[in-house]
């Protein structure tokens, strides 16, 4: 069986009973980094030393249908430095070749950055989007960004420290400067730091220097200005097509968030003009 446990983002105060109890008893782990990963173990005052595996970005599509198939018959539990193995982490591949060679996959919740920065952002968290880290080159970057402009829904990045700045100038280029947002700092931690404002405030703030591991939460792009004229016409072009005014006022206001009533009653109007 593979086991995906979570590990406290920062402040090992984090971590679950669950997951001391599946360290204690781990023959074998799969870490990111093995030597974040014995940290972690005598941070927690854990005795146990299992044999130590390192999977990472560079190795682990060379090692997953190993692993998996070692998975057949032992447990095997897989970490990452932080948070929840493959969410921005290694682990991805081991799942898939494991969902692929029928072996059990499992988990250890815990800590998740994405989420604790959405939680304490301050922008609406009823749905959202975790789109991992922006591209490094600046070319790319923007067009990530224009194709996510019009996203409705928060948005979630993790970003590099050294990449702060340019990424928040690009996110009000791309955005508008007005577009509220959040970078979230070394969360959970001694430092931990939440500052709120526009992109252009951010990304004034963020030219001066920042470190540690960052989360920025973007606010959702306003939903579209329906056209009432279009919707108008609309409204008449199904009429004309047969369907009841009321349903077809009911339909279009519906689609473009409209006054059901005002479609109605401009519909009416409409009719005895023409």
């Amino acid at each position: 069986m593979i086991i995906l446990a979570a590990t406290p983002i920062g402040n090992l105060g984090d971590a679950s009973a669950r997951l001391r109890e599946t360290l204690e008893t781990a023959s074998t782990v799969a870490a990111e980094d093995t030597r974040v990963a014995q940290r972690l173990f005598a941070g927690l005052g854990i005795a146990n030393r299992p044999k130590l595996i390192a999977l990472h970005e560079h190795n682990e599509r060379q090692k997953a249908a190993e692993l998996a198939e070692f998975a057949r018959d032992a447990d095997l539990v897989v970490l990452t430095d932080a948070g929840m193995p493959t969410v921005s982490d290694p682990g991805f591949p081991l799942v898939s070749a494991a969902v692929d060679a029928g072996v059990e996959v499992t988990v250890v919740p815990g800590p998740s950055a994405p989420v604790t920065a959405l939680a304490v952002s301050g922008l609406p968290s009823d749905r959202f989007a975790f789109e991992g880290f922006l591209p490094r080159k600046a070319g790319d970057r923007a067009r990530r960004l224009a194709g996510l402009a019009a996203d409705e829904r928060p948005l979630i990045f993790f970003e590099a420290p050294s990449r702060l700045a340019a990424s928040l100038a690009d996110l009000a280029t791309a955005f508008g400067a007005d577009r509220r947002a959040a970078v979230c700092r070394e969360l959970t931690k001694l430092h931990e730091e939440v500052r709120r404002g526009t992109l252009a405030e951010l990304a004034e703030w963020a030219a001066g220097g920042v470190r540690g591991e960052i989360c920025i939460v973007v606010h959702g792009a306003p939903p579209p200005v329906a056209d009432a004229d279009a919707a108008l016409g609309r409204v008449l072009e199904l009429v004309d097509g047969g369907e009841r005014l009321k349903d077809a006022a009911a339909r279009v206001a519906g689609d473009t968030g409209l006054s059901r009533r005002e479609l109605y009653e401009a519909a009416l109007a409409a009719r005895r003009e023409r």
